[in-house]
Parts: C-alpha cells; structure tokens; sequence
C-alpha cells in the first residue's frame, strides 16, 4: 500500500484506532508486522495515518488483537474501504488541507449537525453569501483564493442532493442572520434559499435566540 505525505483526517482517525486496539491487546508493532507480513516501520506508518491499508489487512489485525466488537471492526473495515478518490481531490494543492477533510468527513458521514453563531450553515450558502464571506475573511485572500473557496463550498452541498441525502440538522444563531454578508439583496436571497432547504424531508433547521 501507498505512503502518504499528508493524511487525511480519516486515515488518522482510523490508523488512531488501529493502534487503540494494538495497545488494548497489550501487543508489540513486531507482533503486529508479523500478522501482516511487513515491518514494524510500515505499521507504525499505518497507525499515524501515512500509509494506506486494506479492510483485509485491518480485519487480520482486530482478529488478532481480540476485538469482539463486531459493529466497530465493521465499521474500521468501511473506512479502509473509502479509499477512492473523491471530487475533494481535485483542490488538493490549492486550498487547505483541512477545508479537504471537512468535504471527506461530509461524504462519508451517516448524518450532519452543525452550529453557527457568525453566518448560515457553510452547506446552504448561495454563491453570492459565500463569496462575501470568503471576502471578509482576514488577512484578505485574493480574488482567486476566494473564488476556489466559493467552488469547494457549493460543491460540497453535493451531500444534500436527494440521490445521496444525508440527514442534516443546523442550528443558527439570530446574530449570524443579521450579519449583512454582501449587503441588502444578498442576505435576503441568502435567507429566501434557507427558507426552501429548510423544507426539504431531510434538513431540519433551528433558531437560537439571544437571552437577555
């Protein structure tokens, strides 16, 4: 399997969690390569996330650390499974490689909650609010940087479309609907696009008001 550079969040989370269940079991990294037929090096790379492994490789491993959990080895093997190269990629390079984790933890989420007490939910943002958002952001990014922010932003609410739903709950702020991101015209088409996602089967949005 491929090493890599820089890991995502998942492959960290999962190779975390590869390395829970090695101590747990009170098993060396040698125990381990000997399993796999590797050296404790590559194991080692495997459990901080840098090298890639397999939902077999990840099976031998909680077979043998004795994890009786099935759900939870289940669900290790899903994320090995999620190694295919998601539409995300195609910005790695040109934005942050946490804007990128955001987008894969998204995709490969059961359900979505969020909270924002500055602007709408990210997830409903038209193109105009999320530009000027981007645009108020300091320091100031360039015209291109907010322009590759807006794009990532808006494919990102891929998520929401019907054929791949996820169930989705945001919670916002009143202060966050009073911020005039882009001035008059743009909130209030900003405010008239939450009033239609809010009426979709599967998002549910709620208002959190100030107590005075």
């Amino acid at each position: 399997m491929a090493t890599r550079r820089t890991p995502t969040e998942r492959q960290k989370r999962l190779g975390a969690e590869l390395r829970k269940l090695r101590v747990a079991a009170e098993v060396s990294t040698d125990y381990a390569a000997g399993l796999l037929g590797l050296d404790r090096t590559k194991i080692s790379n495997m459990e901080s996330g840098i090298r890639v492994t397999s939902p077999e490789r990840v099976r031998t491993l909680a077979c043998n650390y004795a994890c009786a959990d099935a759900a939870y080895v289940d669900a290790l093997v899903t994320m090995a499974e999620g190694q295919e190269r998601g539409w995300w990629e195609e910005y790695r390079g040109r934005l942050p490689s946490g804007l990128l984790d955001i987008a894969e933890l998204e995709w490969h989420a059961k359900r979505l909650f969020t909270a924002q007490s500055v602007h709408v939910p990210g997830l409903l943002h038209t193109e105009d609010y999320a530009r000027a958002v981007f645009g108020a952001v300091l320091p100031s990014l360039s015209r291109l940087e907010i322009e590759l922010r807006v794009s990532h932003r808006i494919e990102r609410q891929c998520i929401l479309e019907e054929d791949i739903a996820r169930p989705y709950v945001g919670y916002v702020h009143e202060a966050a609907l009073r911020m005039q991101f882009g001035g008059r015209k743009v909130t209030q088409a900003q405010l008239d696009h939450l009033c239609v996602a809010s009426e979709r089967e599967h998002v549910s949005l709620g208002l959190v008001r100030s107590i005075m």
